[in-house]
């Protein structure tokens, strides 16, 4: 306060707008749950409450080891690295690349300018395919008989990498036990049965899918490596990347750059978690692009003689192809059930695959 003449003026200090942090990711240590321990119900809730406010959440978990990552990514770095007409021998088109390597450039995001225009950090604008590879292994039972045969087809294992079944199998096991810990979670969070989710899972699809962008040619700030998008499966888990890069929409619309913990875990749900809670829980927009702190981390791999591929070991859980997918009955409306229709599993897996691409229409 302060006096000009016969006149007392304020200054009013005005709130800062906080920039988005990982804070708003919540992590959990899914260490008692597993053990069985009782009181519980608060970390069950954690998970669920981060999963409704930013369709993430983070967490440890004892059964999975840094030297698990380190392991899973230097064999994909290997993979990767190899000449593209080797990689390209893995390509399935027939069964739209659900399994075996999707080259670059195939991959197209969808079409979300309607939702990025709403949103207070705009994300960048994708101009074309992705310039990254993708490799599916089917991780799991399949079903017996299904209506959807390409969506659980069988595997193809590269040559010249010996030990490939046996670490795309173990890291992928661990992913989907993580996956299903937290559906677990989750499901006690909301105030569901504690299998409802995973009773869903059982059975489904799952896919390590873990990508390869190649920053040697493609590390311009700015570029996009994975353009703006959500998932179509229910639940995603990655491992810790070596190379930063994601960036994830919060509910509320704001961003935040991605950093995982040492020894972490990040899950983020998918437009069949979205689909199935009515909206309660939303797909979770995100994109990779080549940012600063890409640089630092290439700069430090040229330091150490490792490869300059950004490998992300994510792994995909899906619901079972021949579920309906619809609200379930504690979070359907009217209204929701009009946004929601209901369709099999594997009917909404195939619109999305056409939408980005991988599927004929």
């Amino acid at each position: 306060l302060y006096r000009r003449g016969r006149s007392f003026f304020a200054f009013v200090a005005l709130p800062q707008i906080a920039k988005p942090t990982m804070d708003a990711i919540t992590v959990v240590d899914i260490a008692p749950f597993l053990q069985g321990e009782e009181g519980t119900e608060g970390l069950c809730k954690a998970v669920a409450d981060s999963l409704y406010r930013s369709g993430c959440v983070i967490i440890r978990d004892p059964r999975v080891t840094e030297e698990d990552n380190k392991n899973f990514l230097n064999m994909m770095e290997r993979y990767y690295s190899q000449e593209h007409e080797k990689k390209a021998k893995d390509a399935r088109p027939d069964v739209h690349y659900q399994v075996g390597v999707t080259p670059e450039m195939t991959e197209v995001p969808r079409d979300h300018t309607e939702k990025a225009d709403g949103l207070a950090t705009k994300p960048h604008k994708p101009t074309g395919p992705d310039p990254k590879w993708r490799f599916h292994w089917r991780i799991g039972p399949r079903p017996a008989n299904t209506k959807f045969p390409e969506l659980n087809a069988q595997q193809v294992i590269p040559e010249g990498f010996p030990e490939w079944r046996g670490t795309m199998d173990s890291w992928g096991h661990k992913m989907v036990d993580g996956l299903n810990a937290v559906a677990e979670m989750a499901a006690v969070g909301f105030g569901l049965e504690r299998t409802t989710f995973t009773d869903r899972l059982k059975n489904g699809p799952h896919l390590l899918a873990p990508t390869g962008s190649d920053l040697s040619r493609f590390n311009q700030e700015g570029t996009i490596f994975a353009g703006f998008h959500y998932d179509l499966n229910f639940l995603t888990i990655h491992g810790k990347s070596r190379f930063p890069g994601l960036y994830v929409w919060l509910r509320d619309g704001s961003r935040v750059l991605v950093r995982v913990p040492e020894g972490c875990l990040l899950l983020q749900a998918g437009k069949q978690f979205e689909y199935i809670t009515g909206g309660e829980v939303m797909a979770g927009f995100h994109e990779v692009v080549v940012t600063k702190e890409t640089h630092a981390a290439m700069e430090k791999a040229k330091a150490e003689g490792r490869p300059l591929w950004r490998v992300s070991s994510t792994c995909f859980g899906h619901l079972a192809s021949d579920q309906e997918l619809k609200p379930l009955e504690k979070f359907s409306t009217p209204e929701r059930e009009e946004k929601y229709p209901p369709l099999l599993v594997g009917e909404q897996v195939q619109k999305e695959l056409e939408a980005i691409n991988l599927a004929a229409a």
